[in-house]
């Protein structure tokens, strides 16, 4: 997209907002007299108004009540760190490392694990290899949740990293909203809209319109990176008991030169090589092409005072088109593999459950029950360079790096063939309950009873085989909190692992699934009138037969071993404002990660990070808002690959009201322009040295 039709865009989407009626209604109109012609209105602006999510457990409670390490990364500070990118906005958040080893593809972790599962509105499946492809556009989100430890209660499927929850904005009892336009370092363009339209006078029905388009190159050479983002959402009442919500969301992404693997650092006598940061093994006739659509549709009906039923649907259908070269040394040197592929994915969660309160003891408790099913179909065509799918074709000479982006010619693609395809199904039952065994302790108490299924091959797997397709599995799930007095709260968790793997062995058998333990204590504490929430967690946690690199096979096929990992450290937290107009997030990570023989493993996750965002108000001049985040990592290694030193990574914002309505912004990241490499888990790619990027974002 060029500058003239960049704007172009972005005057249409500001021509679109303008000229749509606006009520600015707010909530109390939207409320008439409590008649009987209008219940409805008061339930839906009612539930619009209270949203409450429901974390770690499927119950509706506060963090503080929460026995499990949850962090928010709110609409505020995504949006002053102008952190568009999902990866980018979770680089800020505590205790979770962003593995970006690949320009398209990344990996998270915590706690020592991968993050496996990342959900919207809290339903999902587990990522194929823990691997996310692209980014999400954070403008859909009203907050993204980061509940760190094991997810039993959640899906009854995950090991003891961690669950990323994307809760989608929805519409709002006022008609109004936003539109941005930023330009920024590498030719950057970006505009975005965000509109809320109150749909009947009585303000049953509401819908909200996001559309957000991004266009810029990179420092690494020749990528250039192109995504446009349309959500739509419509709720509204059905009867007098029943809200109905409905959306839809598309995403086009584009990426040409991406890199498919990453950097080869270590030279052949042991010592590692210091690139230029702009490095890249991609050319310039590669890409990784994405689209995807997905919708939701979302029941929710009233059944007495405290309880209520909810069916939920959500589909997405996902196509990718790549040409790229993996480099990787050779005997004699660097080497290029050529691949071209198409591949599809569709995904199918269905859930319905019950949730409520009810009395019993003298005492108010709260229940939820309900049953999910879960589908994936996986398939992917490659266009032949070989004999067959299972072999490898020849190799293409590449110069020592760096070298420019026209030196490895296309090469001449075979036929498209289909290569591989999977499918996979998770059907769970689930219960869950918070018990008020006296006016200070409560038990938290659940259990999953699953049917995992699996067939084919994985999304980027070895093509395994399996030996039984069909797992089954009971897990439990307690917790217990104890209010120490009304500010303070003790809190212990355990829950059992269970993780379906897609990695094969040296055979070719793929390993049967991750099972262990995982147990949390803590203290949460709530300061200056609720405000500010500190946490003190001490983990604990148990992986048997997780895969760990083995090795490349003969017919050059990577393999795994099943080991036997045990994770523990603790983590200390704040988040929240020190007063109306500042706000702090602070958190310290501390982790030792051991392998069955006692000694350390996986030495490229960082054992220690700090994370520091403060932002807040000038006094003087309440206009300018300022802030700053900070990241310190330990330093990390990973044998036959590279080591990155300990260091500090910052980035700032001013942001400046023009108006009531109107604000300029100014983002710098990588402030002390830092030269470090991103993560070493699969590769190695530097990070971006410093960039600035421009926001007029104005309220409509």
């Amino acid at each position: 997209m060029n500058t003239h039709n960049f704007l172009l865009t972005a005057c249409a989407l500001a021509a679109a907002a303008a000229l749509t009626p606006a009520h600015a209604q707010s909530q109390n109109d939207a409320q008439p007299a409590a008649t009987s012609a209008s219940l409805q209105t008061v339930t839906i602006t009612g539930k619009r108004a209270n949203r409450v999510s429901k974390g770690a457990t499927g119950l509706a409670m506060e963090l503080k009540d929460t026995p499990q390490t949850i962090s928010t990364l709110d609409k505020e500070d995504i949006t002053n760190f102008g952190v568009s990118g999902s990866n980018e906005a979770l680089a800020l958040a505590t205790g979770i490392n962003v593995e970006q080893y690949e320009t398209n593809r990344a990996t998270f972790n915590a706690r020592g694990f991968e993050i496996q599962l990342t959900q919207l509105d809290g339903l999902g499946m587990s990522n194929s290899w823990g691997t996310v492809v692209g980014r999400e556009d954070t403008f859909l989100f009203e907050k993204i949740e980061l509940i760190r430890g094991a997810n039993g209660l959640l899906t009854g499927v995950g090991n003891s990293s961690g669950t990323i929850n994307y809760v989608r904005k929805r519409p709002t009892n006022q008609d109004g909203g936003e539109v941005e336009v930023t330009f920024g370092s590498w030719n950057k363009k970006r505009a975005a809209l965000d509109y809320n339209k109150v749909l009947t006078q009585d303000g049953a029905w509401a819908g909200r319109l996001i559309v957000a388009t991004e266009d810029k190159d990179s420092y690494l050479r020749d990528l250039k990176d192109k995504r446009t983002t349309v959500y739509g959402v419509v709720d509204g009442q059905i009867g007098d008991h029943g809200v109905l919500t409905v959306g839809v969301t598309a995403i086009d992404g584009q990426q040409d030169s991406p890199m498919w693997g990453s950097l080869t650092l270590l030279r052949a006598d042991g010592t590692q090589a210091d690139y230029p940061v702009g490095t890249s093994t991609s050319q310039q006739w590669t890409y990784w092409n994405t689209k995807s659509y997905s919708g939701f549709v979302e029941y929710a009906h009233k059944l007495g005072a405290d309880w209520e039923a909810k069916a939920t649907y959500n589909y997405r259908h996902s196509n990718e088109w790549t040409a790229l070269l993996y480099v990787y040394p050779g005997s004699t040197g660097l080497v290029g593999w050529p691949y071209r592929s198409v591949g599809s994915a569709d995904n199918h969660v269905l859930d319905a459950n019950v949730s409520g309160t009810f009395n019993a003891w003298g005492r108010k408790h709260s229940l939820v029950f309900g049953v999910n099913r879960s589908t994936e179909k996986t398939a992917s065509d490659t266009y032949l360079l070989a004999p067959t799918c299972a072999d490898t074709p020849a190799m293409l000479p590449v110069p020592a790096m760096p070298y420019g982006g026209n030196v490895v010619a296309e090469p001449s693609w075979g036929a498209r063939t289909a290569c591989n395809s999977g499918e996979q199904s998770l059907t769970r039952f689930y219960a869950a309950s918070r018990l008020a065994l006296t006016d200070s302790m409560k038990l938290i108490a659940g259990v999953n009873a699953m049917r995992h299924v699996r067939g084919g091959q994985s999304r980027y797997g070895s093509g395994g085989q399996l030996l039984d397709p069909k797992t089954e599995k009971l897990s439990p799930y307690v917790g217990l909190t104890y209010d120490i007095t009304p500010d303070l709260l003790a809190y212990a968790s355990y829950s059992d692992i269970f993780q379906p793997q897609e990695q094969a062995d040296a055979s070719g058998l793929l390993l049967a699934p991750v099972k262990g333990v995982n147990a949390e204590t803590g203290v949460k504490a709530e300061w200056l009138n609720k405000a500010l929430l500190t946490t003190l967690a001490v983990f604990t946690a148990r992986q048997e037969g997780l895969a760990t690199y083995g090795g490349v096979t003969a017919g050059g096929q990577y393999w795994y071993k099943p080991m036997d990992v045990k994770s523990r450290g603790f983590e200390v937290e704040a988040t929240g404002r020190l007063s109306k107009d500042a706000k702090l997030t602070a958190g310290y990570t501390h982790l030792k990660l051991t392998g069955p023989d006692g000694k350390d493993i996986y030495e490229w996750v960082p054992r220690r990070t700090l994370n520091l965002t403060v932002s807040g108000r000038v006094p003087a001049l309440p206009a300018l808002n300022l802030g700053v985040n900070a990241r310190w990592q330990s330093d990390v290694y990973k044998v036959g690959s590279a080591r990155q030193d300990s260091y500090v990574l910052a980035n700032g914002f001013a942001a400046y009201d023009l108006s009531n309505r109107t604000t300029l912004r100014l983002n710098v990241n990588n402030l002390f322009n830092k030269k470090a490499i991103g993560g070493l888990a699969y590769g190695a790619i530097y990070g971006a040295p410093r960039n600035v990027a421009v926001t007029l974002n104005y309220k409509l």
